[in-house]
């Protein structure tokens, strides 16, 4: 999970300070936002939902995901037995397969590895587990920086973030190993094919490349707990938790809806934010976060969704993000469009703080959902 996502942290709260580009200040034409409960749910740390299906589905970290309907929540999956469940480690996400009748979990197991796993889905939500198939099993090599986000991209394919294996400053140089699937983004087809539980598709950027594994789609990233795609243009947006002073809000643009994050090299763990962190690591056409801002009270960046739809209110347009140690809920002003795309201010939303949140996830209406201590709840947002 998040790098700092445990029982006994510290909360603290201060006033957030951004890049020197970046201005923060209120407007009249700031959003302002308020809180709903939505249920009441253990450790969630996930949320998705699936096309013609009035349920959420909340993935609690201890292995269970719930199905929330009028403030109903029903178990629909148990792999408790399954998953190991502490520290980062734990049922970390969840997506459905365009149908909706497949869907695809990440945890990691008793032997502290990555498990991303398909399960068939029954009308009425319910998961079988009579039916579950490992897709991809990784091998990590610490407890931490596991990543934990799947979801399906605009071109059908699944995305899987992978942290860095663990340890302090990427201690073994695993971000920039081509040859390592961890502090990737991984693109695959979940289909077997060849003996592996997934086919590596075609135009993945490294397929054929000696020495490279062919599912790595992207690279450079310390623990990308939480990424999203925009559901309007396509463009991919990555909340990347950072070690001792930056959080990172990574963006890249698509190209007639598809092909976001391409190839590119967000640069850990040569550089954290803007700043240089091993000298001895080269990257070669680092992709610079689109926004960073300090640590100064604040420890995790609780990505993220590009609000889209009539059910974001006012933050329509806007990326709505958090901090796991303050409880700050942050919405970020987006500029241009593609390749032009840039910061513009970032607004505090006041009325949406909550202790601990651990992700920020839209729904299929356009609706913000915070995920938290505290259990679910809806960004009401004028």
């Amino acid at each position: 999970m998040v790098r700092h996502l445990r029982a006994a942290l510290v909360v603290a709260g201060a006033v957030l300070t951004a890049n020197p580009s970046v201005n923060i200040g209120a407007s009249s034409a700031d959003p302002v936002a308020s809180l709903t409960p939505v249920a009441e749910v253990r450790l969630p740390v996930d949320l998705a939902t699936r096309a013609d299906d009035p349920g959420l589905y909340v993935v609690q970290q201890d292995g269970f995901v719930v199905r929330v309907v009028d403030q109903a929540v029903d178990v629909v999956l148990d792999l408790s037995d399954l998953v190991e469940a502490e520290y980062e480690q734990g049922l970390l996400g969840l997506t459905f397969a365009p149908g909706g009748d497949l869907g695809y979990v990440n945890f990691t197991d008793a032997s502290d590895d990555t498990v991303i796993a398909e399960l068939a889905v029954s009308p009425d939500g319910i998961f079988d587990r009579d039916t579950m198939r490992t897709v991809l099993t990784i091998e990590q090599p610490e407890t931490n920086h596991n990543g934990g986000d799947l979801t399906f991209g605009p071109d059908g394919m699944l995305y899987i973030g992978m942290g860095d294996g663990g340890g302090f400053g990427d201690p073994e140089r695993r971000a920039q190993d081509r040859s390592l699937l961890l502090s990737k983004l991984l693109r695959i087809d979940p289909t077997p094919s060849g003996g592996l539980g997934y086919t590596i598709p075609d135009d993945n950027p490294y397929v054929g490349t000696e020495g490279v594994r062919g599912e790595i789609w992207a690279e450079g990233l310390r623990n990308p707990w939480r990424f999203s795609f925009d559901e309007v243009t396509g463009d991919l947006w990555i909340a990347d938790v950072g070690e001792g002073a930056w959080e990172e809000i990574n963006f890249a643009p698509a190209t007639n809806g598809e092909d976001a994050g391409r190839g590119l090299n967000f640069g850990w763990s040569a550089y954290e934010g803007n700043d240089v962190v091993n000298g001895d690591v080269s990257v070669d056409d680092h992709t610079p976060p689109l926004y960073a801002y300090p640590h100064d009270g604040r420890c995790s960046v609780s990505g993220g969704v590009r609000a889209r739809g009539a059910g974001a209110g006012t933050l329509d347009g806007w990326y709505v993000f958090a901090d796991y140690c303050s409880g700050q809920v942050f919405a970020l002003e987006v500029l241009g469009e593609g390749a032009e795309l840039s910061a513009g201010r970032v607004v505090e939303l006041v009325g949406a703080a909550v202790a601990k949140p651990t992700a920020i996830v839209g729904g299929v209406d356009g609706s913000i959902y915070i995920l938290s201590e505290t259990g679910l709840s809806r960004v009401e947002a004028s």
